[in-house]
């Protein structure tokens, strides 16, 4: 059994010996001693073509994936659309949506003006009263009742600039 093996000559190749007669022709077996390749070379020519196939799958899975995902997105962002939604009931996007705009036109609004000076005028008489009076604060009616006036006309001017 052991006796017929396979044995590599001086010049780094094998020499086959078998038992019987080849059954492949002699070409054959010249092209196979010939032949620089071994066993560790295929399959490692193998091995890369097999990680070849695999990262091309992995890539056309990786493609489908995120064209899943682009669609499953649009999907999400035609829902919180408010141009797309079919009920009248505003979604949770639209409502924040809506409350943004009104902070913002809130923030734009704050802007201070000074008081005319017949305003703060009459505002210091009062605030001088009721530190004067600080136990009996009814004493400063009349500084109020001329803020309240002040006020009033400041009110009036208002609403006729905004309502011409």
């Amino acid at each position: 059994m052991g006796a017929n093996t396979s044995k590599q000559d001086a010049q780094g190749g094998y020499q086959w010996k078998a038992s019987g007669p080849p059954s492949v022709s002699l070409d054959v077996l010249e092209s196979m001693q010939t032949s620089p390749e071994t066993d560790a070379s295929r399959a490692r020519l193998i091995e890369q073509h097999i990680q070849a196939r695999v990262a091309e799958e992995l890539k056309k899975l990786q493609k489908r994936e995120s064209e899943a995902l682009n669609v499953a997105h649009d999907k999400l962002a035609a829902s919180k659309d408010p141009a797309a939604a079919d009920d009248n009931a505003p979604s949770r996007y639209t409502v924040g949506k809506e409350v943004e705009e009104l902070r913002r036109k809130l923030e734009e609004r704050k802007k201070v003006r000074a008081l005319p000076e017949d305003v703060e005028k009459a505002r210091g008489e009062v605030i001088r009263c009721l530190r004067e009076h600080d136990r009996r604060p009814l004493d400063c009616w009349e500084e109020v009742e001329k803020f309240k006036a002040e006020v009033k006309k400041l009110e009036k001017g208002w609403v006729d600039k905004v309502t011409s």
